[in-house]
């Protein structure tokens, strides 16, 4: 069977070269029929970064850049999330105030903003621990999601939400006080009752379904790219093996993986996803 041509977009995924496969990973993305991924900020600390103020995000944004760069290289188009991974809270409250935690986050989300603003990056990334934590670090978390997605609604940008699993729904009414459209408002990792934008991991069963369906929805693999990881959480090959698999045997026309692939990212981030 002779498969249509269409672009196939990872929306959630890390290429790392210091603690991973690195560009032989993106390399591999492209050989399985990938063209387009949301290359999104890894936490700071696998970059060997200890953040105290917003400044020290810096180095992890260039770092993230000068990757897409070279990913660039490869034949890929790489449109890159920059962000606070939210797991950052616990690590900083462990070495100072959860206030002072939260400000040091939110400053990093204020840098993050600037490059939007550039044009380097696409699209923000922010959310709230996805593992248990006491109220008071939920709720500064909160705090922190929330100026996330102020930040969107200034830039007229996209925001990536890493949270806890389900639908998260209290996060339509805040974007709604924060101004941003919640048609901008991703769920990385979703599950398909999400209010916002679900992003779903490749392999999730309900996909092809879904697809005929014409739910609005986005694939990822959610790649790790590190060593002490391998293929967590599923391989860079993932999303188009998937997608190429879901056509093969007839689950999903040309017409949904088009919506899938190129016109849901596209009218979400702001940008044009097409065949080169």
């Amino acid at each position: 069977m002779k498969l249509p041509e269409i672009p196939i977009t990872d929306d959630h995924i890390h290429i790392d070269p210091r603690n991973g496969r690195g560009i032989e990973a993106a390399k591999d993305f492209r050989r399985s029929g990938g063209t387009h991924i949301f290359l999104v900020t890894k936490p700071s600390w696998s970059f060997g970064v200890e953040p105290s103020s917003g400044e020290d995000y810096r180095e992890v944004f260039d770092a993230t850049l000068r990757v897409a760069e070279r990913v660039l290289e490869t034949g890929v188009v790489v449109y890159p999330v920059l962000g606070v991974h939210p797991a950052e809270i616990s690590r900083l409250a462990g070495r100072m105030r959860l206030e002072e935690a939260a400000n040091v986050m939110m400053a990093g989300l204020d840098l993050a903003a600037t490059y939007v603003r550039e044009g380097v990056a696409v699209a923000l990334k922010s959310g709230r621990p996805h593992y248990e934590v006491p109220p008071e670090v939920l709720a500064a978390s909160n705090t922190v999601l929330y100026h996330a997605l102020e930040l969107g609604a200034d830039c007229g940008c996209a925001v990536q939400l890493h949270a806890e699993s389900g639908p998260c729904t209290d996060v339509v009414a805040m974007a709604e006080r924060a101004g941003i459209p919640i048609e901008r408002v991703v769920k990385h990792f979703a599950t398909p009752d999400t209010p916002l934008v679900p992003s779903l991991i490749a392999r999730h069963e309900g996909i092809p379904a879904l697809a005929r369906a014409g739910l609005r929805f986005s694939m990822e693999s959610d790649y790790m790219d590190e060593n002490a990881r391998p293929g967590a959480v599923i391989g860079p090959k993932s999303v188009p093996r998937f997608t190429r698999r879901y056509l093969e045997e007839g689950l999903i026309t040309e017409e949904d993986a088009w919506r899938v692939h190129a016109e849901t990212p596209s009218r979400t981030y702001g940008v044009e996803i097409s065949l080169p």
